[in-house]
């Protein structure tokens, strides 16, 4: 580039900050491209308290990360974003990210304005789209096979990645179970899902509880109650079966000992009148919520509910009140006088279960089941479920992103090789600024197949050129086989992933180095 292009870079200052944003942004994707792919490397995360995460997410390894610089903030925001909008693809996204802010440096560095980058670079990212869509394989959710391959590509990128074969199908299960309507739905609320980790057992013993509930803790049995219960009427309850308390502030002093036997019968009489109505209703399974001013049951009324063979479990969360009542097809009842036989869930069978060191309820044949599913995990030790976790929240994600966009692609990089492939091939056909620039975000998608290949142990260089050969010759669905080491066509390897998440991670990505490239200054306030 000639010297008279050199006012259109920037004075120094604007040159050094932008240098430094990218700078920050690229170690921050160097950092976690060695997690990317099947045979992507796990990062060890350990916190100031000593608690130890083990996982090759990218959401998770850089929410968990510390970072002073503002740029390198953009690109957690970016995987982040990327988790909201697909749930997969969150180490892809940061990848792709870092490999354009390089392509952007050398740009930069040759005299372009950041401006005319970022505009050729918007119109790439939307032809990336269009030629995305064109390649996409149609998928209709009733074929189960298609969501469970695309489940399974999720899974086999993970640590559990051994396990697909058991947890995809539940995933999907899921997925379609909580869905309102298969044919015309274009979202699922993943809230309507609940993940329940439990201690003991392998993940060869997880389940999905469809019709019916299952609850990490076990039943009130201190007064002598019931641990099962059969043909069950269940009750969700938000008031606490207690004697009233005074304000925070107030105190009640008591003289003698005929005020304290009066103030024990005021109170008896007052729990008594709550049971009464309770089975009068017909219940004879309590569910109490959490209560945090008063405690949601006393001795008295664990006594009395013992009593009356009505099974009791406290505790339940504020937070799980909705998805209880969904699962149950009760209603949550928010004081005494509302407890009515209609307000009641039924089912077959309530009982307390143990597994490992801990117990779980399980309420299952639900009369009147919600849109609502329930997914008990198990597993060796903590470390193991807590990233059977994220990974089955992922593959939900993935199922939830072929309900938005009911397309699949191909996996292995088949994707980002044949967008390199034909925007090369349409950016000779602009020419100028734009075709240059065009042609950069082109090479930088190579990273994709580039660090697939490096992480699988494989020749990337001799691995890429076999990829660039294949698809110039129209393969455009041929990825890296990371199993056997060389290029084969992905759709015949049931190596597939939803349309979304690559459309996504591309505009997101795109998006994100637009607002890198575009910062030239950093303004600290007070």
């Amino acid at each position: 580039m000639s010297a008279d292009n050199t006012k259109f870079a920037g004075n120094e200052h604007q040159k050094d900050v932008r240098s430094s944003n990218i700078v920050a942004a690229k170690a921050v994707a160097n950092c976690i491209r060695t997690s990317l792919g099947p045979k992507g490397m796990d990062k060890m995360i350990t916190s100031a308290s000593g608690e130890v995460t083990i996982t090759n997410d990218g959401a998770t390894i850089l929410g968990k990360m510390e970072v002073q610089h503002p740029a390198a903030k953009m690109l957690m925001d970016l995987s982040s974003a990327q988790d909201v909008e697909a749930g997969d693809g969150t180490t892809s996204v940061v990848v792709i990210a870092g490999a354009l802010l390089n392509a952007a440096e050398r740009l930069l560095s040759r005299g372009l304005h950041p401006s005319v980058i970022s505009k050729a670079w918007q119109k790439a990212a939307v032809m990336s789209v269009d030629i995305l869509k064109k390649a996409a394989i149609p998928v209709d959710l009733s074929d189960r096979k298609s969501l469970i391959k695309a489940a399974s590509t999720s899974l086999n990128s993970k640590v559990i990645g051994g396990y697909s074969d058991q947890l995809a199908p539940i995933a999907v299960d899921a997925v379609l179970g909580v869905c309102e309507d298969i044919k015309s739905g274009t979202n699922v609320d993943l809230h309507d899902i609940k993940l329940v980790k439990k201690m003991g057992g392998t993940l060869e013993d997880t389940e999905l509880v469809l019709n019916g509930l299952v609850l990490d803790q076990g039943c009130v049995k201190t007064a002598g109650g019931p641990t099962k219960m059969q043909d069950c009427k269940i009750g969700l309850i938000q008031f606490c079966l207690s004697a009233p308390k005074t304000d925070m502030e107030n105190s009640v002093i008591v003289a003698d000992s005929a005020q304290i036997d009066r103030i024990f019968r005021e109170e008896r009489r007052y729990i008594l009148k709550m049971i009464k109505k309770i089975v009068k209703a017909g219940c004879n399974v309590l569910l109490v919520q959490k209560s945090i001013l008063r405690d949601a049951t006393n001795q008295l009324s664990q006594h009395y509910l013992a009593k009356k063979k009505i099974m009791l479990i406290q505790d339940i969360e504020r937070k799980d009140i909705e998805f209880v009542s969904k699962s149950l097809g009760c209603k949550p009842i928010a004081s005494i006088d509302a407890f009515t036989p209609d307000m009641l869930g039924e089912a077959k069978m309530c009982t307390e279960e143990t597994i490992g060191t801990g117990k779980i309820i399980r309420i299952s044949e639900v009369a009147k089941p919600g849109k609502a599913a329930t997914v008990l995990l198990q597993g060796s030790n903590r470390l193991v479920l807590d990233e059977a976790d994220r990974s089955m929240h992922d593959a939900l994600c993935v199922i939830r992103c072929l309900v938005k966009m009911r397309f699949l692609t191909a996996g292995g990089a088949a994707n980002e090789a044949e967008l390199t492939y034909q925007l090369s091939k349409e950016a000779q056909t602009m020419g100028g600024v734009e075709g240059y620039c065009t042609n950069a975000f082109a090479e930088a998608l190579e990273v994709i197949p580039y660090t697939l290949a490096e992480n699988a142990g494989l020749h990337p260089i001799k691995i890429v050129t076999k990829l660039r050969k294949q698809h110039a010759n129209g393969k455009s669905t041929a990825g890296i086989n990371i199993k056997k080491g060389e290029i084969s066509d992905m759709v015949k390897e049931d190596v597939l992933q939803p349309l979304l998440v690559s459309a996504s991670a591309i505009k997101l990505a795109t998006e994100t180095v637009q607002a890198i490239l575009k910062i030239d200054d950093i303004v600290p306030v007070r």
